[in-house]
């Protein structure tokens, strides 16, 4: 044992956190008693039994999602963690979630079947069936000696008394009730003698009702092939069996009135179709009085007719002559251009006008070619008479020659390419002579001019 000395803070805080350590969230049942509601919206009570109590803290924000009052003397189910107010060293309860006893089991298997068969698929809308306008048989399914079955047939009688009415008692409460109506049930869908069936019962407590909150009775109704209608307990009550069903009502009688049509209401619509079919064979027959007026006034004698029909046979043997004269003159234009363009596309004017084109293209060749011929010698004439001037040859034949170096044959065009005593060759036109230089003299360009003019004066002598 430590011999340690805690401070009384420290001691309700250690035993505060062992507690809620070792306990996490626990169900506990009793009564309520000192109930306290102060201003702050939380609830204070004591929780207790014959001989044990212990305190208990309902805070604001867990208390609003319950939906009945609390009081004194109320036996109760709640969940909560334990734990200890260390201000005051109490053990208490804090309170997360509380419904009265007795209901609460009942309640929350209620929840977890609801929500199991949901996720099925048991509840779809798009399994609901649409009842019948007009059912011929009405199957009822419920307690014989309950005020239910006289509530149902007393509106039948008053709704629709030509229905037929079959009856399949069955217990609505206690351990027969839930083998008795899937029975009926399965006896029903068997038979097929019935267009709808009602499955109602009176109003009750949680368990009175149990019965219809059975998953064997729930499927039973999902399973029917016949529409089923449920009006069970009052409008507050709700059944697994209503959410299953193809039709709710809220109480028995409105379950037979969802299930027959009205009296009068039938009645009403008979005289209002009644009135609309009057209505429609008057306006019918104005219709076709008319229409019978106006095909007589149309109807004629038949000479008449022929008559009018030989007119306009007449006018018709009329056009058509026209249009076959016209016709006949279009095609035989036709005819008469088509001759012309093949006389004109004739193989014999064709080659005359390809002769007649060709000795012409002859002509102007033989024109062209004797001007090119001519020319050509013309110019050929000139270029040798111009070739022959220029050459050497014939430079010859007026008296000059060409000196060559005879060693080499080298033309020699200056007298400064000349050596005195070199040995020439002089070329002539009609052979060449060897000569020796004697002297070289450049001419002066004096002396030059005066040559050039003396020879000019003795040529024009």
């Amino acid at each position: 044992m430590s011999d340690s000395i805690y401070t009384v803070r420290q001691f309700n805080q250690e035993v505060r956190e062992l507690i809620e350590t070792s306990y996490k969230q626990i169900w506990v049942e009793g009564e309520i008693s000192n109930l306290a509601s102060p201003s702050s919206g939380h609830m204070y009570f004591t929780l207790k039994e014959k001989d044990a109590q212990v305190r208990c803290a309902f805070f604001r924000n867990r208390r609003l999602k319950i939906s009945f009052d609390l009081k004194n003397g109320q036996a109760v189910h709640l969940k909560g963690r334990p734990s200890l107010y260390e201000a005051r060293g109490e053990f208490q309860i804090l309170v997360d979630y509380l419904e009265p006893a007795g209901e609460g089991l009942l309640r929350r298997k209620f929840e977890q079947l609801k929500n199991h068969l949901r996720q099925e698929g048991l509840f779809d809308i798009s399994h609901k069936r649409r009842l019948p306008d007009m059912p011929g048989c009405i199957g009822i399914i419920t307690s014989i000696s309950g005020a239910a079955i006289q509530d149902i047939l007393s509106t039948l009688k008053r709704r629709y008394p030509v229905a037929d009415i079959l009856i399949y008692p069955a217990a609505v409460q206690g351990e027969r009730a839930v083998p008795e109506i899937v029975r009926a049930l399965s006896q029903a869908n068997e038979m097929r003698a019935c267009d709808v069936i009602l499955l109602a019962r009176g109003g009750g407590s949680l368990e009175d009702l149990w019965a219809f909150n059975e998953e064997v009775i729930v499927r039973a109704i999902y399973s029917s092939h016949i529409p089923v209608v449920t009006g069970i307990g009052h409008e507050v009550d709700l059944t697994l069996s209503d959410l299953s069903a193809d039709h709710r009502a809220a109480t028995p009688t409105a379950a037979a009135e969802s299930a027959s049509p009205d009296r009068i209401e039938i009645i009403n619509t008979i005289a209002s179709t009644y009135r609309r079919l009057k209505i429609g064979l008057d306006h019918s027959l104005r219709s076709n009085s008319q229409h019978v007026d106006i095909l007589m006034s149309r109807l004629r004698h038949p000479v008449d007719l022929l008559h009018t029909h030989g007119t306009q046979l007449l006018n018709l043997q009329t056009r058509l002559m026209f249009a076959w004269k016209t016709t006949m003159y279009t095609n035989e234009m036709s005819t008469l251009r088509l001759c012309q363009k093949l006389d004109n596309m004739s193989p014999k004017l064709l080659i005359d006008r390809n002769q007649f084109l060709l000795n012409s293209l002859n002509k102007r060749l033989a024109r062209v070619t004797n001007a090119l011929s001519t020319e050509s010698a013309r110019k050929l004439s000139s270029l040798t008479a111009r070739f022959q001037a220029l050459s050497p040859k014939h430079t010859l034949q007026r008296g000059y020659s060409i000196l060559r170096d005879p060693s080499d044959g080298r033309l020699l065009p200056n007298v400064g390419s000349i050596r005195k005593g070199q040995t020439l060759e002089a070329e002539m036109t009609d052979g060449w002579v060897e000569c020796i230089v004697k002297n070289a003299n450049r001419y002066h360009p004096r002396a030059t001019a005066i040559r050039d003019s003396k020879q000019t004066r003795t040529k024009s002598k």
